[in-house]
């Protein structure tokens, strides 16, 4: 038998430690989020729905970017054993300069809207944590307030060739006299995607007032104060606004780009130039015999051709085709720093964040965005050592395996000519080891 006593008052005492209440609303809400899920979740109850939809969505039937997320579930780690990683090195060098994690902010556009601070505090947040930071044609804060928010920062800029090229000359000679080291050029938006969800929603710039959107702000009343209360949206790219954004998208951009306009943008632009939105190995391997500096394999976060390929997938590939001629980097879909992991591994040299970032600025401003940096760099450090991995250089295909879930019935007859190896993307529920990255 349990021998029972009445309890000790002063053994309580010591056993009992009350936790002093936190009275900053903001603090504690972003205290209590451990994954960028969680904040996803602060960012849907504190945002309208239009604004927050246009963020979380992606176009048509949304198949691209729910495919993207579960190609980075569908990963098997293979830890090695006995290897300690005490300290680990999460730095990097990327296209010429340093960042302190191998991620960057990607570009958004439209971000104030999203939360008034916008890229001002996407930028900051960049800067103090060392890693760069991406101002979008798009973007709600001009190039120079983007210099002003992260003056001793890597800052990139993203380019989007209009209709009216001098906009987009001039936006890319600003940016390389306000010392942005890097260019963007975005390929895969040649028009707008359907994005269903804002037509719905009828998300418009600026935003217009319906019945439902009062109903929808009656509960978030901050969000249109500080909305009504900051200074108006401006555009640097468009001269008018009104309609929805792929209303606005379709009147800017011109479905006529080329390799013309590379050569032109090429020639006017000083620093490094990247090109983003490739999305098979023939362009990466075109891309790279015209003496661009790197590649993002992107489908724009499923934002533009739905059933677009998934990056993830294709990494391996084109790193097997350009990694040792160019910088592979890749972005969508990513949500856990375990996803970074697994792209450096399998030979990405750099990753793109762009909800992650946006669900921390919707939960809580600068310091939303500053709790996305601080979800991912931990969990990317807690994978690292538990693959017993000290430095990002360690990380091998060996570490991972990627499992999937789709097998090609018929491949395009030129993709199969050009491919060096087949690629299944295979159908059992474990398939095989990236070190044999066979897809």
């Amino acid at each position: 038998m349990v021998q029972r006593q009445l309890p000790d008052v002063r053994e309580l005492a010591q056993l009992m430690k009350f936790k002093k209440p936190e009275l900053n609303a903001k603090k504690r809400r972003l205290d209590a989020a451990l994954t960028i899920a969680d904040l996803r979740t602060i960012a849907k109850r504190r945002t309208p729905k239009a604004a927050f939809d246009y963020t979380d969505g992606s176009a048509e039937g949304e198949i691209s970017l729910a495919r993207a997320r579960q190609a980075f579930e569908d990963v098997e780690f293979h830890p090695g054993i006995l290897k300690p990683a005490v300290d680990v090195d999460t730095s990097t060098r990327i296209l010429g300069g340093p960042s302190a994690l191998p991620f960057g902010i990607a570009p958004t556009g439209f971000t104030r809207l999203m939360q008034t601070e916008g890229e001002i505090a996407g930028a900051g947040a960049a800067g103090a944590a060392g890693i760069p930071f991406t101002l979008s044609t798009l973007g709600t804060t001009s190039i120079e307030g983007v210099k002003a928010a992260n003056p001793n920062g890597r800052n990139w800029f993203q380019l989007y060739v209009m209709r009216d090229r001098e906009i987009s000359y001039g936006l890319a000679k600003r940016a390389a006299a306000a010392g942005f080291d890097t260019l963007m050029f975005t390929v895969d938006t040649p028009i707008a995607g359907a994005r269903l969800r804002d037509k719905r929603n009828g998300f418009s710039i600026p935003p217009q007032l319906t019945l439902g959107t009062i109903i929808n702000a009656i509960p978030r009343p901050w969000w249109w104060i500080d909305f009504l209360t900051t200074p108006p949206l401006e555009f640097a790219s468009l001269s008018s606004t009104g309609g929805t954004v792929g209303d606005l998208l379709d009147a800017a951009m011109d479905p006529t780009i080329s390799y013309e306009d590379l050569a032109v943008i090429r020639e006017l632009w000083p620093g490094k130039i990247v090109i983003k939105g490739v999305q098979n190995v023939q362009d990466s391997k075109k891309l790279i015999d015209l003496d661009v500096d790197g590649i993002v394999l992107s489908n724009h976060g499923g934002r533009q051709l739905d059933r677009a390929p998934v990056p993830f997938w294709l990494l391996p590939d084109v790193v097997r085709e350009v990694g040792k001629d160019a910088t592979v980097m890749i972005d969508t879909g990513i949500m856990n720093g375990a996803d970074i992991v697994a792209s450096v591994a399998l030979g990405a040299k750099f990753t793109l964040i762009g909800r992650a970032y946006l669900y921390g600025l919707m939960a809580g401003g600068r310091a939303g965005v500053d709790k996305t940096i601080d979800i991912l760099s931990t969990q990317l450090v807690r994978t690292m050592r538990l693959l017993g991995v000290s430095s990002l250089e360690e990380l091998a295909p060996s570490h991972v395996t990627q499992l999937a879930r789709l097998q090609p019935v018929h491949r395009a007859a030129t993709e199969a000519a050009d491919a060096s190896t087949p690629r299944p993307r295979a159908a059992a529920s474990r398939t095989r080891s990236a070190s044999s990255a066979k897809k």
